[in-house]
Formats: C-alpha cells, sequence, structure tokens
C-alpha cells in the first residue's frame, strides 16, 4: 500500500476529529481516540499536529470552510429575498443532512467559547463575511437599493435561523417535523423580508401548516 500524503491524512484525522467530538464530545475527543477513528497510528497524528490545539485550529478551519462552501454552493444569483431564501434553505438542508457536523459544530462553539483565543468567533465572522458578500452581490446584479445596515440585518436574521432550526434538528431529529419547520423558518424569514424589502419572491409558508405542539413533537 502506498504512503498516504501529509495534506490527505491531515485531512482524514481532520474529519475523524469532527466524528468523534460529534460522538463523545471535546473531552472525550483524545489525540488517541482521534487517531483509531481515523485508522492511523498515534505517532502520524503528532506528526501532523504537534500538539491537540493546533488539530483543533485545523478542525475550526475546516468548519469554516465548510460554512463558506455551502453559502456559495446555494448562491443562486438571484434578487436578494430570491437568494437568502436559497441561502437559508441551503445551510438548513445540509444540517439534515449532516447531523454529526451540527454536532460537532455545537460541541466545538462551546468549547472555543471557554478557550483564551477566538476560534468560535472566527467561524461566526467568516460565515457572515461570506453570507454579507453574496448578500451585498444580489443587491447590485438586480439593482435593488439595500442599504448596508438593512444587508447586515438580514445576514443575522438567515444565521440566526439556522442556527435555531440546527439546535432544534439535534435535539428531536424528527425528519417529519423537520420538514414542515423548514417551511415555518422560511416564513419567518418571508414575513422579514417583506418589512424591510418590500415583495419577496416566495409566497410565506402559511402558519397553518404546523402548531407549535406538531412543531417540537
Amino acid at each position: 500500500m502506498g504512503r498516504i500524503p501529509a495534506a490527505e491524512r491531515r485531512a482524514e484525522l481532520v474529519a475523524a476529529a469532527v466524528r468523534v467530538i460529534a460522538a463523545e464530545g471535546v473531552d472525550g475527543a483524545t489525540t488517541r481516540r482521534i487517531a483509531q477513528e481515523a485508522n492511523a497510528p498515534l505517532a502520524t497524528l503528532h506528526y501532523c499536529f504537534a500538539a491537540k490545539e493546533v488539530l483543533f485550529a485545523a478542525v475550526f478551519e475546516h468548519v469554516a470552510g465548510q460554512y463558506r462552501e455551502v453559502l456559495t454552493r446555494n448562491d443562486v444569483h438571484g434578487d436578494v429575498a430570491t437568494t437568502a431564501r436559497a441561502l437559508l434553505r441551503g445551510v438548513i438542508e445540509w444540517y439534515l443532512a449532516n447531523p454529526d457536523f451540527g454536532a460537532a459544530i455545537v460541541e466545538l462553539i462551546s468549547w472555543g467559547q471557554r478557550q483564551e483565543g477566538q476560534q468560535a468567533e472566527m467561524v461566526y465572522n467568516e460565515a457572515s463575511a461570506t453570507l454579507r458578500a453574496i448578500l451585498e452581490a444580489a443587491a447590485t446584479a438586480a439593482g435593488q437599493p439595500v442599504d448596508p445596515d438593512t444587508i447586515d440585518a438580514l445576514t443575522y436574521i438567515v444565521s440566526t435561523l439556522s442556527d435555531g432550526f440546527a439546535l432544534n434538528w439535534l435535539v428531536f431529529t424528527d425528519p417529519t417535523a423537520a420538514e414542515r419547520q423548514i417551511d415555518l423558518t422560511l416564513g419567518v424569514l418571508d414575513a422579514w423580508m417583506a418589512a424591510h424589502l418590500g415583495n419577496t419572491s416566495a409566497p410565506a409558508a402559511s402558519p397553518s401548516q404546523a402548531s407549535p405542539a406538531k412543531l417540537v413533537s
């Protein structure tokens, strides 16, 4: 069997760290356990990452990169409302398809806030910067005069709605309820955009589609 390139091995170890953190939390993500998950010798992990903190820094960078990729992939190059809706749906569907990644993000953000560095803020700041840039480009391309404060507010709304959906999904893991919750979440975004951007490109979800009791069942 040929020797695995260092860059590929590092990527495997980072991916393994995400899986272990999702399953066992940060405290359970020892270097030995991560190496085992990656089917790599412990010595290889220490060769690729001089310390656990260095590995976790790479994990945070990976998380930030995933956010950028998801947002970029769901940029539909439409007007502001259409683009914002597509971005929110894209992130939500990504969380549904990658529950381990979502669980790892919650663990990492909580852990990162207790450390001296600003890794958790870095993830959010990079995601917000990417989201804001996409929305600004959509406004320019569509010839929509949207002021920077409104773009900032829309960036915050999309981020907050996706985070809230993700936490609910991680708690209840009910696919049927999640499908209704997607419509409800998008409806909240539609209502905000109707008030601040004018008519949206897609109709808001009807509140009658799901009662609060059903949504958290």
